[in-house]
């Protein structure tokens, strides 16, 4: 007896499609880690082959290979062996799992594609931050004419909500910048403003709360462990990208429950 195997296209569909952000984001991540690398250093991220950053070697197709090449490789460079960073596997993965999120919550819109760039340029941001203690301004700057330019097209957040969004969080950001006396940076200023743009009010609001706790709470962490002196500075861009994204994927359900709570 002939067995027949039935695939249900709406079964199928879905998961395809979870699979191929998935992709999508590890592909991604492989270009923000050149970002992440060549920017603070004033090289193009445009041209010019990838390398090993040790050896200076130019790297094959097969050593870029978002992950699996990471772990062929056991994270050493295939010419010299010196060890590669294991950032650049938990940038491809990051980016991966955050592209995948985004489509659950977005499906196939402008808004998806709006909150993707968004999400990447947070990436690059959080890992320069992280590895430089800086954020480019030319990064910021694309950032935000991507966001004007997909806020267009995606008709999600109105001119004064994204105007208001930009004055909460950076304004917010740079009056505590002036009360701490640089205690927080102009880079995440104006990432903060950037992110206000994407959201607009009341989520930007939301966003900077959330940033604000994520931040207090890993800081409080690393100075109890011994990792940080209270003197240390702390790279502020992963917390803004945190409490973004979180705002995004939850902050209706935050301001839903605050107004019901508390007013």
């Amino acid at each position: 007896m002939e067995m027949m195997i039935i695939i249900d296209i709406n079964v199928l569909e879905p998961k395809l499609m979870t699979a191929l952000f998935f992709l999508a984001g590890l592909l991604t991540g492989s270009f923000l880690n050149v970002v992440v690398y060549r920017l603070p250093r004033g090289e193009t991220v445009v041209w010019g082959r990838s390398y090993c950053p040790a050896c200076r070697r130019s790297l094959a197709w097969y050593d870029l290979i978002p992950i699996l090449s990471y772990l062929f490789l056991r994270g050493r460079c295939r010419y010299c062996r010196l060890p590669i960073s294991p950032r650049y596997p938990i940038v491809e993965l990051v980016t991966g799992v955050v592209f995948t999120t985004l489509f659950y919550n977005f499906g196939l819109s402008w808004i998806l594609a709006k909150y993707l760039f968004l999400s990447a340029v947070l990436v690059a941001a959080s890992f320069i931050d992280l590895e430089h203690y800086l954020i480019p301004d030319s990064l910021v700057v694309t950032g935000a004419c991507g966001g004007i330019l997909l806020s267009l097209l995606a008709r999600d957040v109105g001119f004064w909500a994204a105007l208001g969004g930009i004055a909460a969080a950076a304004g917010f950001l740079l009056l505590v910048a002036v009360i701490s006396n640089g205690g927080m940076g102009g880079g995440d200023v104006k990432l903060a403003g950037m992110v206000g743009l994407y959201l607009g009010l009341p989520l930007a609001a939301v966003a900077l709360f959330l940033s604000l706790i994520t931040g207090g709470l890993a800081g409080v962490c690393l100075l109890v462990s011994g990792r940080k002196k209270r003197q240390d500075p702390l790279p502020f861009a992963p917390y803004i990208a945190a409490g973004g994204l979180l705002a995004l994927l939850f902050g209706k359900e935050i301001l839903h429950w605050y107004l019901l709570k508390f007013m």
